[in-house]
């Protein structure tokens, strides 16, 4: 067994990495991005990592990925400027390929999975690390695939964001492992690729507030603390937190007087709140709880079955210190509950509209934000060897995720980066409603 956490080292041939490119002609031209596409606050790159009992044949793999990038040929090619606006991304789909690294390392999947609770340094092995000089020069899909001793494997995916969100890169994954089990047969949902469909309108944004923009420009206004820069300037180190159905059925118990809500609002309050309590804010201080929307549904009409790009927004709730921290539970759910009713058809396009204007920016000065992977099937993945034992991201950050627990349908497992100073505290109000 391994004495610490630290994983022992990567063992890879003299070969490696090499790339995929598609398995026959693909369409070579420009890909438009959305605005919602291209947002700074997405320039980089979702990470998951899977382990897996058994591996599967790294040949059979590679002929898979070859197959499946006919079909999403834009990961096959490369983010560049474009030449109408340095300030917007574009894909240059050229077919140059995916990086594909292969590798060995001395552990069994048991041994993995004891450690597993949540990331730490020593798991960015798992991903071939590419010598680039910033953003666009890494490829939009980079992929190791680590054999264990005992036969099984560990799988990290690097996705770039401005090209999928989490709804996305599930679908391609899915497709990824269909074609592997079943590569004679079609894919059950083809890719939509026009990212046309959420161009802005040549019109200037409506009344909307946007709470969760804000502008780079000087203001006049009293400047707020950067909380999140100050966060990112100390060390962090992770939290990880699994909340069953029993857990989150008690915190549903507290919203009194009794409202109805779902386990994402009650989870999202109880998380939002821990946060702002542990880091002893001022209590005048305005704290925002930014978290995703899908607006595939949302939209008039819906967005194409099998648009992969990224189609959410950041729903956008708000307070001061002193209501979040001394309120109920009622009062917090609600600002959860109104923020996501402000998400509409009309505000969403607002959205996409206001976003035209480059200075425009996501808000994070003083901002929990939350995505939610645990609602994306991802942990169902089957490349013909079974289901993972383990599925999540590679590292931990100071966004907060709520993950899928394997084997329990109904439970969250919540990560979320804090500096050490606090974090013994954030985690002592997480559980503080269950002792």
């Amino acid at each position: 067994m391994l004495e610490s956490s630290e994983l022992p080292d990567c063992f890879y041939s003299r070969s490696q990495p090499i790339l995929v490119r598609p398995s026959s002609p693909t369409p070579n031209h420009s890909l438009y991005l959305s605005n919602l596409d291209d947002q700074k606050f997405l320039r980089f790159s979702i990470k998951y990592l899977y382990l897996f009992k058994n591996s599967v044949t790294v040949a059979t793999l590679k002929s898979s990925l070859a197959r499946v990038l006919v079909d999403y040929y834009p990961l096959a090619g490369r983010l560049r400027n474009s030449p109408e606006n340095d300030q917007k991304l574009e894909v240059d789909c050229n077919g140059e390929g995916a990086v594909f690294a292969e590798a060995f390392m001395d552990i069994t999947a048991e041994e993995f999975l004891a450690l597993s609770g949540k990331p730490n340094r020593s798991w960015r092995k798992l991903l071939y690390r590419l010598e680039s000089h910033g953003f666009l020069d890494i490829p939009p899909l980079v992929v190791q695939v680590t054999n264990l001793r005992c036969g099984g494997m560990l799988m990290c995916t690097a996705i770039n964001h401005c090209l999928c969100d989490g709804i996305g890169t599930s679908q391609f994954l899915h497709a990824w492992a269909h074609l592997t089990t079943k590569p004679t047969t079609d894919l059950p949902i083809n890719p939509f690729h026009s990212r046309h469909v959420l161009r802005p309108r040549n019109r200037s944004p409506t009344a909307f507030t946007h709470p969760g923009f804000t502008r780079n420009t000087p203001s006049k206004d009293i400047p707020q603390m950067d909380l999140n820069r100050y966060l990112q300037s100390q060390p962090l180190v992770p939290s990880s937190l699994t909340f069953t159905s029993f857990h989150i059925l008690h915190l549903k118990r507290q919203c009194v007087p009794s409202l109805k809500c779902t386990s994402f609002e009650i989870l999202a309050y109880h998380t939002w709140r821990s946060w702002v309590k542990s880091l002893d804010l001022s209590p005048f201080l305005r704290v925002k709880l930014l978290f995703s929307m899908s607006i595939r549904k949302l939209l008039k009409p819906e967005l194409p079955q099998g648009y992969y790009g990224n189609s959410f927004v950041l729903a956008c709730a708000e307070a001061t210190v002193n209501e979040l921290v001394n309120t109920n539970s009622h009062y917090g759910v609600k600002l959860v509950q109104q923020a996501k009713l402000l998400v509409t058809d009309e505000y969403v396009k607002s959205s996409i509209d206001l976003l035209e204007d480059r200075t425009v920016k996501t808000d994070l000065s003083a901002s929990l934000v939350i995505s939610q992977w645990s609602k994306l099937g991802s942990e169902d993945l089957d490349f013909g060897e079974g289901k993972p034992l383990h599925m999540g991201p590679l590292t931990s950050d100071i966004y907060c995720l709520f993950l899928p627990v394997i084997g329990c349908f109904d439970a969250v497992k919540v990560l979320v980066s804090m500096p050490e100073s606090v974090v013994n505290k954030f985690e002592y109000y997480m559980n503080d409603d269950f002792f």
